[in-house]
């Protein structure tokens, strides 16, 4: 009798365990993978920004001016627009910016790129852009490069602050950063 209970209890556990289980539903992994590329002053320091962004594959497809049209505002990677954040006031050219966290977005031209710093967050690609939250927008010209298959952004340190390096397929741009 013992038996027969421990036995009915234990499949009663296990019936209603499986249950909550293949309840479970998960999303997919994305198909273009976020990252996260940090400006440090110096190796120990704490950070001086941060870039939270998506990185979407070249895939052999023509990108600057088809895949991601010229002209346009762009989100500067794949899914949510890609964000900024900087851990004190910083310069873009000659234009101050306040500490905290922003969207960045571009408008890619073949011979130049507009930067955007935006205070809109939390935003999925650029369909909402809205140019009057802008807090400043720089040009910068393009330069050709080896074939980047994953858009990618890194620092590299500069004597009066960092370049922020945007880089994809054949292309990128360095955005100066004062400090």
């Amino acid at each position: 009798m013992k038996k027969r209970f421990l036995i009915t209890g234990f499949l009663i556990f296990t019936l209603l365990f499986s249950f909550n289980v293949s309840a479970q539903k998960f999303s997919d992994i994305d198909k273009s993978p976020h990252d996260i590329s940090y400006f440090k002053a110096k190796r120990n320091a704490p950070p001086v920004i941060k870039v939270l962004y998506g990185r979407p594959q070249k895939k052999g497809r023509n990108i600057f001016g088809s895949l991601v049209p010229y002209g346009k505002v762009w989100r500067t990677g794949a899914n949510e627009a890609t964000e900024i954040t900087f851990f004190q006031d910083v310069k873009l050219g000659e234009q101050e910016i306040k500490a905290g966290t922003y969207t960045l977005f571009t408008i890619p031209n073949k011979n130049s790129w507009t930067i955007i710093i935006n205070s809109d967050t939390d935003v999925w690609g650029s369909y909402y852009y809205d140019k009057d939250k802008d807090v400043a927008r720089l040009d910068v010209p393009t330069k050709n490069t080896d074939v980047v298959e994953y858009f990618s952004i890194a620092f590299t340190k500069e004597t009066d602050g960092t370049s922020m390096i945007l880089a994809w397929d054949n292309i990128s741009v360095a955005v100066p950063f004062s400090f």
